[in-house]
C-alpha cells in the first residue's frame, strides 16, 4: 500500500471536526494575542498536536503549549544550542546504542534503543547528563526539521509521528534499575515538549518481568497511547514485519539491511537522499 493511500486520522490537518477547526482557530487568536506565537515554528500541524495532547481542551493546552515555550527559552534551543557539538557520540553510542534507521511502511522514521545494552556506569565516566540531555533536545530538532520533512516529501503527505523500537535483549533487573532514571528524564522530554511524535512503539525481546510490569501500568495509561505500544517476546519478527520492510530493518533485528559500516552509525533514510532533504 502506498503511503499516499493512507487515511489522515482525526485531529490532523485535513480531517478536523467543526469543534477541533474552531479550537485551533481560538488556540492560535490567544498566543497570538499573547505574543508568543512563532509562525515559522507554530504551523497548524505543531500546534494540533498540543491540542491533541490535552484533547483540544484550551486551558489545558495553553498551559502546555506556554510551559514548553518557557522551556525552550531557557535552555535556548532556538539559539546557543545549536553551536552545542557531542563530540562523544561515537563513544557514547557503544554503551548507549541509539539510532534512525529509515522508515516503516506508514513513511516514519524509524528509532531504535538497544535498552539491553545501556551500560549507564559506562556512559557517564564519559560524558554528562547535562550533554546527554542537550544532545537528545538536538536530535528532536533534527527529527523536526529535516527527517519528517524529508519523509514527507517522500510520501507525498504530512509526516509527523516515528516508529520507535526498544529492544530489551539481554536486558536485567539491576541494569534497567540503573538506567530507569535518565530513560524517564528523556520521556518526560518528549512527553511535555514534544508530544504526539510517537506513531508506533514496539518492544521487542521483552523478558517476563517486563510484561508483569506492563500489566499493571497498562489501565494507567491513556487507550489511545496503549494502542500504539507492542510489547514482543523474542519471537517479534513476523509481526513487526506486517509494519517494517525487512530492507528498511538491520539484519541484526531481523531485517535485510547491512550497512556498511553498520547500520548504528549509517542512519539511513531519505533525510540522507538529496531528492527530499531540506534545503540549507
Amino acid at each position: 500500500m502506498s503511503t499516499t493511500d493512507i487515511e489522515i486520522l482525526p485531529g490532523r490537518v485535513g480531517n478536523l471536526s467543526p469543534e477541533q477547526q474552531h479550537a485551533l482557530d481560538e488556540f492560535k487568536d490567544l498566543i497570538k494575542a499573547e505574543g508568543i506565537f512563532a509562525p515559522e515554528r507554530h504551523d497548524d500541524h505543531y500546534v494540533l498536536r498540543f491540542l491533541r495532547a490535552r484533547k483540544f481542551h484550551i486551558v489545558n493546552t495553553h498551559k502546555m503549549f506556554v510551559d514548553c515555550e518557557n522551556w525552550r527559552k531557557e535552555l535556548q534551543v532556538d539559539g546557543a544550542l545549536h553551536d552545542f557539538v557531542f563530540e562523544e557520540e561515537d563513544a557514547v553510542r557503544k554503551c548507549y546504542p541509539r539510532y534512525y534507521h529509515n522508515i516503516d511502511k506508514a513513511g516514519r522514521p524509524i528509532y531504535i534503543e538497544h535498552v539491553g545494552a545501556i551500560d549507564i556506569k559506562t556512559l557517564f565516566k564519559i560524558t554528562t547528563e547535562d550533554r546527554m540531555t542537550k544532545q537528545h533536545v538536538l536530535s528532536y530538532e533534527k527529527l523536526i526539521k529535516e527527517r519528517m520533512p524529508a519523509c514527507s516529501k517522500l510520501a507525498g503527505r504530512h509526516i509527523e509521528q516515528g516508529c520507535t523500537i526498544l529492544d530489551l535483549k539481554g536486558v536485567s533487573i539491576r541494569q534497567f534499575a540503573s538506567a530507569f532514571g535518565f530513560i524517564k528524564r528523556t520521556s518526560a522530554i518528549a512527553q511535555n515538549y514534544y508530544p504526539e511524535m510517537m506513531g508506533k512503539m514496539y518492544v521487542i525481546n521483552a523478558p517476563m518481568m517486563f510484561t508483569s510490569v506492563w500489566g499493571m501500568i497498562k489501565p494507567l495509561l491513556d487507550e489511545v497511547t496503549v494502542k500504539k505500544i507492542v510489547i514482543l517476546g523474542s519471537n517479534y519478527k513476523e509481526e513487526m514485519l506486517k509494519d517494517i520492510d525487512p530492507a528498511n530493518l538491520p539484519k541484526s533485528l531481523g531485517g535485510a539491511c547491512e550497512c556498511p559500516g553498520g547500520c548504528e552509525t549509517g542512519e539511513p533514510g531519505p533525510w540522507k537522499d538529496p531528492r527530499y532533504m531540506n534545503e540549507k
